[in-house]
């Protein structure tokens, strides 16, 4: 028996945020990564079969299980635990919730689910990347027992009961082992990372791309993907929901664009990948409103920091570079 079957989901350090209903059973939960209010967003679809898409960080753990209690979802009533991909701002929660609803069925991508069983490898990579703010941002990873894990390998989906399901195709470009997933019922896609940063106060839009899974090509099929599927409404993680679907992925692929060409010319003029960053900051930073909030930039860099997605733009040109060269 592992620890995730004896200890309960650890506390956040605030009140949770009251959920905020978005309609059609669907409800917004404030995951507050980091303490920080309006940085990442878990959705309940509290209909026949209720569903959490989503867990936030482990940190956030049980304020999600505070938040569900007051609507409605006890320890025996969550039917699944979804997640786009298992990064620990999107499934860190994953084991906690697991053991405060053991009837819940996790289900993930199919090249994510190993992690969801045993974290060691994930946990590790993080440390190496976040070091000492990993526990204050995240928390731990904990394992979940791989008989209750459900892959998806691109189709299927999940069944919410009434006739009503998540219907999931593959997403990559943010990272190989990233879903959508559509409602069936209202058209809403949960976008997870591919999409890109939304925030809503400003209504910037800012790729995320970090290493080391960034892919321009297979990102922009994924928003292509997307815009096949005539979804009514975006709703993402970090932050909220979109109704401006089109103009909204159009600005998604422009952004990418961006990024890469702002990328590419940097090294194409010899700069190191700092100096890169700092381009990249110099050359955007009329282009989001954010940046005249500090307090709102500092959030924003918190989650999808500059260096992060500057870093894996250039790990994706390096590679490119390779390819090219072997391909002469």
């Amino acid at each position: 028996m592992d620890d995730t079957t004896t200890r309960g989901p650890r506390s956040g350090s605030t009140t949770p945020s009251p959920a905020v209903d978005l309609g059609d059973d669907v409800w917004l939960i404030d995951t507050r990564m980091g303490g920080y209010d309006g940085i990442t967003a878990g959705y309940l679809i509290n209909g026949d079969r209720p569903c959490l898409v989503e867990t936030g960080a482990a940190t956030s753990a049980g304020d999600v299980v505070t938040s569900l209690e007051a609507l409605g979802v006890g320890p025996q009533d969550l039917a699944t635990i979804v997640v786009t991909h298992i990064h620990l701002d999107h499934a860190g929660g994953v084991g906690d919730l697991a053991a405060a609803f053991p009837r819940a069925e996790v289900v993930v991508h199919e090249a994510g689910a190993r992690h969801l069983a045993d974290p060691s490898r994930l946990m590790a990579s993080a440390a190496r990347v976040f070091g000492d703010v990993l526990d204050q941002l995240f928390g731990q990873l904990r394992p979940t027992d791989a008989a209750r894990i459900r892959v998806l390998d691109g189709h299927g989906g999940v069944d919410l009961g009434g006739g009503r399901r998540l219907d999931s195709f593959d997403s990559p470009g943010h990272a190989r082992h990233h879903v959508g997933l559509l409602d069936s019922l209202t058209g809403d896609l949960y976008t997870g990372d591919a999409a890109g940063v939304w925030t809503p106060e400003t209504g910037d839009l800012r790729p995320a791309t970090p290493p080391p899974e960034f892919d321009l090509v297979a990102a922009l099929a994924s928003l292509e993907r997307m815009r096949e599927r005539r979804p009514t409404r975006l709703l993402f993680s970090h932050f909220g929901p979109v109704t401006d679907v089109d103009t909204t992925l159009d600005r998604s692929v422009e952004e990418l664009r961006l990024w890469v060409e702002l990328v590419r010319d940097a090294r194409g003029d010899g700069l190191d990948l700092d100096h890169a960053v700092a381009r990249v900051r110099e050359r955007t930073a009329e282009r989001y409103a954010l940046r005249s909030i500090p307090a709102l930039e500092e959030k924003i860099e918190v989650l999808s920091s500059t260096e992060a997605d500057v870093a894996g733009i250039w790990r994706w040109l390096d590679a490119q570079s390779v390819l090219e060269s072997t391909s002469d």
